[in-house]
């Protein structure tokens, strides 16, 4: 995805160093049980040096948001483990574990396709980086509340 087609995107929904999300709406936004209607459209875009991988698609569970959110809550509030995007579809994973002095390793993986190719991104991020995220967080679980109970 080049940058003409991200500015078309507007601001991203999730923006962590070099990985941005952009949340377009549920999947099934007429569904109110559980499964179904917690599905986003999402599009994710990670780039590194020489590198841009981008997937679009209804990718991410609001069960998997609201986990990642609650375990960045506890890395941020106690500077240990980690907290971690697991997806049920394999487009996007990302990881975020607590290093020494207030760092914070990210790792980004993301494919369009995921029988035929891989790529992964690290970074090393600040523990200030997190309450941003939390922002982030929020402000979509505001606009997308989880539907239904498992």
């Amino acid at each position: 995805m080049d940058d003409a087609a991200t500015t078309e995107l507007g601001p991203p929904n999730i923006e962590l160093e070099d990985l941005q999300m952009w949340v377009h709406g549920r999947q099934f936004p007429n569904m109110q049980d559980y499964w179904d209607g917690n599905w986003l459209r999402v599009t994710a875009r990670c780039a590194g040096a020489g590198a841009s991988v981008s997937v679009t698609g209804p990718i991410i569970h609001l069960s998997e948001l609201q986990r990642w959110q609650s375990e960045s809550k506890q890395l941020r509030d106690t500077l240990k483990g980690e907290a971690k995007l697991i997806c049920i579809e394999p487009a996007l994973a990302v990881s975020l574990k607590a290093l020494t002095l207030g760092h914070v390793a990210m790792e980004v993986s993301i494919t369009p396709d995921h029988m035929n190719q891989r790529h992964w991104f690290q970074f090393e991020i600040d523990q200030s980086y997190l309450d941003a995220l939390l922002a982030q967080f929020e402000s979509i679980l505001g606009k997308y509340p989880l539907r239904g109970s498992p």
